[in-house]
């Protein structure tokens, strides 16, 4: 493997990584660029989509390098993305090799998050205190931390086993709704749409969001317009999954008071 067909593929390991982390199609872009300009290539172009990585690279003899890479997970950890922009910028005043970079690049990519029951724990308070936010008192709460753990363990096991997302979304939407209501009908519960309202903001895709508005202001108009429609659909799933839970219940009950 020659030098520049090394480099593409390091450039294009940074740029997914990114990518895969949650970041937006303009810091890809300009990762991959400060990482081929920093190496000595002539000219480098490429083009991000939230799925997709397109690099092409020219080097000192005027060859040109083009890869294509197909992004089909995602998710968030802002500390690989800080790591990577923070090895990309190193490259230069360290005089890092190809090799090095390389080396550095695989151990952030191997580096393990928090654990499944951490994260379950988090997201169990997150929709308690979310709720306790939108107004509910202590007894939505506590109704709230046990629909965050459900919908949480929940949504890692449908995605592990790839579930379509909206599905998911839809299903975790549907279960807030129904322990809310029936926390309300036990009289554990004090108001079913706080509890409702806090336990599905775990599922607001809020930096998916923000990344659509970050790369549709940057000029990356294909990637934003993109993100925005996927939140547009992931809201869709959680009103449908709510929604048709009470439109349900409100029938064979006669009516729900919310």
């Amino acid at each position: 493997m020659n030098r520049s067909y090394k480099l593409l593929h390091i450039a294009i390991k940074a740029g997914e990584i990114i990518l895969q982390s949650g970041g937006e199609a303009y810091r890809v872009e300009e990762t991959m660029r400060r990482i081929c300009y920093s190496f000595n290539m002539n000219q480098a172009d490429c083009f991000v989509t939230p799925t997709g990585i397109m690099l092409s690279i020219i080097d000192k003899n005027g060859e040109t390098y083009s890869v294509v890479k197909r992004i089909s997970t995602r998710t968030v950890n802002l500390e690989k993305i800080s790591m990577v922009n923070d090895l990309s910028r190193s490259i230069l005043p360290k005089k890092l090799t190809l090799d090095e970079v390389n080396d550095k690049l695989n151990q952030i990519s191997n580096m393990k998050g928090f654990s499944s029951r951490v994260l379950v724990i988090a997201a169990s308070f997150v929709a308690g205190f979310f709720t306790l936010l939108f107004g509910g008192n202590i007894k939505d709460f506590f109704v709230s931390l046990v629909i965050g753990l459900i919908i949480k363990i929940t949504f890692t096991f449908l995605n592990k086993i790839q579930i379509n997302e909206f599905f998911i979304n839809s299903l975790c939407g549907a279960i807030a709704s129904f322990i809310a209501i029936l926390s309300i009908k036990l009289n554990i519960g004090h108001d079913a749409d706080k509890i409702i309202i806090g336990s599905i903001m775990i599922l607001v895709p809020g930096l998916l969001i923000t990344n659509a508005i970050r790369d549709t202001i940057s000029g990356d108009l294909v990637s934003g317009i993109s993100r925005a429609v996927e939140a547009f659909f992931i809201a869709i799933a959680i009103a449908v999954g709510s929604g048709l839970v009470i439109k349900i219940w409100s029938l064979v009950s006669g009516g729900i008071i919310i």
